[in-house]
């Protein structure tokens, strides 16, 4: 058995769910290098705010763009990895939301998802897509907690949206296998016993694939 390919983990879920405190704390568990969600500066930005239905294709082409860069980066990393949010959640979540709430043109998201589709499919999936799933309730719950400014004032409807695209992409997912960890009740953030099973959960979907999870 070939113990030695590397493995590319990725964690998608909503908002708050926790998603950069698990690729923290799974790259340690496993010695995995930790792709966190790149900062950057997108010069769209200030006119999307002001007008979303104008600027909504310009400033998710350019946060997809990035994506893709950081995918690539992944792929050809020569070591194993984990990342924070996949290039896939851009498009699937984000900017589909932005068209069914009538923030983006027909013909503008058009264009959008056939560029998506033309440039990712030329993208190797993850080896396992980790999906923290988790209520409204326990998001802004998770969300307070952590105090940031800007998400302060998040409407609970916005969640529950993203919530239900979240929930209907993975459903439909086949690339690549789906480990499902239910949030609620849950916090492996502070207690080791539902980080264990995470853990645990995570080497177990790997092993059927032949790496090296020791």
């Amino acid at each position: 058995m070939d113990t030695t390919r590397k493995q590319f983990v990725a964690i998608a879920g909503n908002i708050g769910v926790g998603k950069s405190t698990l690729t923290g704390l799974l790259s340690r568990a496993f010695g995995w290098e930790p792709f966190y969600e790149a900062d950057v500066e997108n010069p769209y930005l200030a006119d999307f705010y002001t007008d979303m239905k104008r600027w909504s294709f310009h400033s998710q082409v350019f946060y997809l763009g990035k994506r893709l860069e950081a995918h690539r980066l992944l792929v050809d990393h020569p070591g194993s990895v984990v990342q924070d949010r996949t290039v896939y959640e851009d498009a699937e979540i984000f900017a589909r939301n932005l068209f069914e709430q009538g923030e983006m043109s027909d013909r503008d998201y058009d264009a959008y998802r056939r560029l998506y589709r033309a440039v990712s499919n030329f993208l190797p999936p993850p080896d396992v897509i980790v999906y923290l799933q988790a209520s409204v309730d326990t998001l802004i719950e998770h969300i307070e907690r952590r105090g940031r400014a800007y998400e302060r004032n998040m409407a609970s409807s916005y969640l529950e949206s993203l919530n239900r695209l979240y929930d209907n992409w993975i459903e439909d997912w086949t690339l690549c296998p789906v480990l499902r960890i239910p949030m609620d009740g849950r916090d492996f953030a502070t207690r080791d016993e539902d980080l264990d099973y995470i853990v645990s959960a995570v080497r177990d979907h790997l092993d059927p694939l032949n790496v090296d999870t020791r």
